[in-house]
């Protein structure tokens, strides 16, 4: 008999998420004069996040394992650069409608090959050949954007056709294409995660794992199928990237991994795995691209964001150690 998913936040989690996102949001009103809330403002934000927001969900499927896969953004970079190959040099001078139809298909089709492929690999070097997550992902970190400088020789690789770019830049209904992107992709792990069996397996696996062996469970092919799914996404969130910038590199988006596991930790999702939610990560994601926007517009410097990402990082482990020690004392009283 599996428990019932852990998936959905303790109430103490969800409040105290919300009031660290009300405070950021008041703080940065206040230090902006007001310049914050604006229209304008949130229409950008609606653009960036969703980048994120995908890596974020990525990391959130290997915390949930107990694991960790740190090749999150080179995995969408290198399916990115291969996109960026098709889009400008598969497509002809002046090509008909079949043609550029056909090239606009190829592309996200090979990212998410490529992006299968790359976390498939994770999975079968933590599954197969026990490579501990961090190491093996650290490795096929450097692997895969050490590929995609070879592949490009370093420069960027720029200049799509419209239609793709509307992925990173267009709306539908006034509403931006990459929220709705993100917007999907969430709805569908919470699903998977909540109202499947493989979700229940996952969140028993992150638990305990000898455990979930002996519960029936295959803990192998669901580390691979988990490391893929983790690789497919982080393949959307390289096609968002390139889409976004109208061009694709090796080294884009290098904050994203530091910046997704703070979003996956904000969002209460446990490092030890067998805990964590969608709903924490959307929210936690909002907050963070909140507090970005908040330090661009008071012009913080680019290393002043990184150490306060950090900063941020451990405060928000040692909080919900702290809360969750608190509740594991109380019960054994």
């Amino acid at each position: 008999m599996l428990p019932m998913p852990r998936g959905i936040p303790l109430e103490s989690d969800l409040v105290r998420l919300f009031v660290i996102a009300s405070v950021i949001l008041l703080l940065i009103g206040l230090l902006t004069s007001g310049r914050f809330f604006s229209a304008g403002s949130f229409a950008a934000m609606s653009f960036q996040f969703p980048e994120l927001g995908v890596f974020a969900l990525a990391i959130t499927l290997s915390l949930i394992t107990g694991g960790i896969d740190l090749s999150i953004v080179s995995t969408g970079n290198l399916a990115g650069i291969l996109a960026a190959l098709i889009l400008t040099r598969a497509i002809p001078e002046n090509p008909t409608t079949g043609q550029l139809a056909f090239c606009l298909t190829a592309a996200p089709a090979a990212v998410l090959v490529v992006g299968l492929l790359c976390g498939y690999a994770n999975g079968l070097l933590i599954a197969r050949v026990g490579i501990t997550p961090i190491l093996a992902t650290l490795g096929t970190m450097q692997l895969y954007m050490g590929l995609a400088f070879v592949i490009t020789r370093g420069p960027a690789v720029a200049g799509f056709p419209e239609p793709f770019l509307a992925l990173g830049n267009g709306t539908w209904m006034s509403i931006p294409i990459p929220l709705f992107i993100f917007a999907g992709l969430a709805a569908a792990t919470a699903l998977l995660l909540n109202r499947t069996r493989f979700g229940i397996q996952l969140y028993l696996m992150g638990t305990n794992e000898t455990a979930a062996h002996y519960s029936g469970i295959r803990v192998e092919r669901m580390l691979i199928k988990t490391y893929a799914l983790c690789g497919l996404f982080s393949a959307v969130g390289g096609i968002l990237m390139i889409a976004h910038s109208n061009s694709a590199k090796a080294d884009y988006g290098s904050s994203y991994l530091l910046q997704a596991l703070l979003v996956a930790i904000l969002g209460g999702v446990s490092p030890r795995g067998g805990f964590g939610a969608v709903t924490g990560v959307v929210v936690a994601v909002v907050s963070l691209q909140v507090l970005s926007s908040g330090f661009s517009m008071l012009r913080f410097s680019h290393f002043a964001k990184e150490f306060v990402w950090g900063a941020f990082l451990l405060l928000m482990m040692v909080l919900n150690h702290l809360s969750r020690q608190r509740r594991l004392d109380r019960g054994n009283e």
